[in-house]
C-alpha cells in the first residue's frame, strides 16, 4: 500500500512526498482510514512503528475544514513528557505546512504568557502535557468544550507517571460526541479499564503483540560486578561499530557520575534527565541529534517516543526495575527498518528484574560475561574514583596546601590543649566563684596568633 491510497488531502500528500515517505507503516495503513472515517481507535504497537503519523496525518485532513476560536482548541493531544509533546508539534509543522492550521504547545519549562498568546489566537491543534493543560484550564485560559478529536498517546507511560487522575479530569471537560484515539505500547489492566471508559466501539489496530520487541534489534546481557561496569562500557564503546548510542541509568545521581567519568576520558557525551529545564533538555537533544555528541546518557524520560532514527546502540547501564521500560528503552534503536543493538549490563542483584523482562517479552536474551578482570579495575585510578560515591566536600580547596598549614596549627593546638588541662587541674580558691568557660574566654592567650589563615576564615 502507498500513502496516496489512503485518501489524504493533496496538501498533506505534498508534505509527505517532500518528507521523502512513500509507504505507510502497518499501524499507519490500518489506523488512518478509521480515523478519517470518524471512528474511535485503539492502537497497540511497539515503540518506533510510526504511531505519531497514524494520528497526525488524518487529524490534519479532518481539521482542514473549519477554523478555531480563541481559547477553544478543535483537537487535543495529550503526551506524558515535554519531549514527546514537542516532537508531535514538529510533526504537525512538517505534515501541515501546506495548510493554514494553527497549533499551540502547552508544556512545562516555557513561559505561561507565550502559551496564552498562542491559545488566544485560536489553536486548531492543542498539544499538551496533562499538568500544564490543567494549569491553563484552572486559570480560565483554555476552554475544552469545542474539542472534536482527543488523542491520548503513550497511555501506559501516562499510567507509570501517575497522570491517569489528571486525564480523567480533562476528559470530563470534553464534549461527549468527540472522536477519541488511544495509543499504547502495552495493555496493563488499568489501561484496559480506561479504554472501556473513554472509547465508543473502537476499531482495534494491533500490529505487534503487546510488549514485543523489534526483531531488528539484537539483544545481549553482560554479567558484571558493580566495579566492572564503567570499564566494560568503555570497552564496548571502543570495540563496537557505533554510530551513536543512548545510555540509560535509573538514577539522576548516576547520570551525573557517569557523565563526568566519560567526559574525563574524552568521550563526546551529553546527558538528559527530568530535573533539567526545557531549554537545557532541547539543547542536549540538539547536540546529540546533530552529531556533536556521540553518546546521550539519559533517564527513562528519553525512553518513550523520542525519534532519533540513526541510533545504532542502546546501553542499559542499569537494568530497569519495570520490565515495560526495557521494551521502550531498546525501542530507541532499530527504528524505521534499521538494524540496532541493545546491550544490558547486569549484576547478581538484577536477576529478578532480568527474569521479569524475559517473561514480559516472552524470550530468553543471550548472556555473556565481561572480560574485564578485577585487576583491570583496581589498576585504573580514574574508574575507582568514578565508582566511589561523591562526598559533599570532595572538591573543596587544595589538599596539599591545607596539609602544610594544618601541621603548623596542630602543634600550637596541642600545646595549648595541654596548658588548658593543667590549668583545669590546679586548686581553685574557695573565696571566688568558679568562672564558667564561655566562647569569649575559651582559648588561652596567644592561641589565635598560631591559627593558620585558612582556619581563621573558616565558618564556625
Amino acid at each position: 500500500m502507498k500513502f496516496d491510497e489512503l485518501g489524504l488531502a493533496p496538501e498533506i500528500m505534498n508534505a509527505i512526498n517532500d518528507a521523502g515517505y512513500t509507504t505507510p507503516t502497518p499501524i499507519q495503513a490500518e489506523a488512518i482510514p478509521h480515523v478519517i472515517a470518524g471512528r474511535d481507535v485503539l492502537g497497540i504497537a511497539q515503540t518506533g512503528t510510526g504511531k505519531t503519523a497514524s494520528f497526525t496525518l488524518p487529524m490534519i485532513h479532518r481539521l482542514m475544514k473549519g477554523r478555531a476560536k480563541a481559547r477553544m482548541p478543535r483537537s487535543l493531544i495529550l503526551e506524558p513528557t515535554r519531549e514527546l509533546a514537542a516532537q508531535v508539534a514538529d510533526n504537525f509543522d512538517i505534515y501541515g505546512k501546506n495548510t493554514k492550521l494553527t497549533k499551540a504547545l502547552l508544556i512545562g519549562g516555557v513561559s505561561f504568557a507565550d502559551q496564552e498568546k498562542a491559545i488566544m489566537r485560536g489553536a486548531d491543534v492543542l498539544i499538551a502535557t496533562p499538568g500544564r493543560l490543567l494549569d491553563h484550564v484552572e486559570r480560565g485560559g483554555v476552554l475544552l468544550r469545542g474539542v472534536e478529536v482527543l488523542v491520548i498517546d503513550e497511555a501506559d507511560r501516562m499510567l507509570d507517571m501517575g497522570f491517569i487522575p489528571d486525564i480523567e479530569r480533562i476528559v470530563k471537560l470534553l464534549p461527549f460526541t468527540r472522536q477519541t484515539l488511544f495509543f499504547s505500547a502495552t495493555m496493563p489492566p488499568e489501561i484496559t479499564r480506561l479504554t472501556q471508559q473513554f472509547l465508543s466501539a473502537p476499531a482495534r489496530v494491533e500490529v505487534a503483540p503487546p510488549s514485543s520487541t523489534n526483531e531488528n534489534v539484537s539483544q545481549l546481557l553482560i554479567s558484571v560486578s558493580k566495579s566492572q561496569k564503567l570499564k566494560t562500557l568503555k570497552k564496548l564503546f571502543d570495540e563496537e561499530d557505533i554510530t551513536n548510542g543512548i545510555i540509560f541509568c535509573n538514577r539522576k545521581r548516576d547520570i551525573g557520575d557517569l557523565l563526568n567519568a566519560l567526559q574525563k576520558n574524552g568521550y563526546p557525551v551529553v546527558s538528559l534527565h527530568g530535573d533539567m529545564d526545557q531549554h537545557m533538555r532541547l539543547k542536549m537533544l540538539d547536540r546529540f541529534k546533530g552529531g556533536e555528541a556521540t553518546y546521550l546518557i539519559a533517564s527513562d524520560v528519553a525512553a518513550r517516543g523520542l525519534d532519533i532514527p540513526a541510533v545504532s546502540h542502546v546501553f542499559n547501564y542499569d537494568v530497569p526495575t519495570h520490565a515495560e521500560d526495557y521494551v521502550h528503552r531498546i525501542g530507541r534503536t532499530g527504528r524505521a527498518g534499521r538494524k540496532g543493538a541493545a546491550i544490558t549490563l547486569f549484576t547478581k542483584e538484577d536477576s529478578k528484574y532480568i527474569d521479569a523482562i524475559e517473561k514480559l517479552i516472552n524470550r530468553k536474551i543471550d548472556v555473556t560475561k565481561t572480560n574485564i578482570t578485577p585487576e583491570d579495575v583496581t589498576s585504573d585510578k580514574e574508574e575507582k574514583a568514578a565508582s566511589k560515591p561523591r562526598r559533599k566536600n570532595d572538591d573543596k580547596g587544595d589538599k596539599k596546601g591545607r596539609e602544610k598549614g594544618e601541621r603548623k596549627g596542630l602543634a600550637a593546638f596541642s600545646k595549648n590543649k595541654k596548658e588548658k588541662k593543667q590549668a583545669s587541674n590546679a586548686p581553685r580558691s574557695t573565696n571566688k566563684p568558679v568562672q564558667k568557660e564561655t566562647r569569649a574566654n575559651k582559648a588561652p592567650v596567644g592561641f589565635g596568633e598560631n591559627i593558620p589563615a585558612f582556619l581563621k576564615n573558616a565558618p564556625e
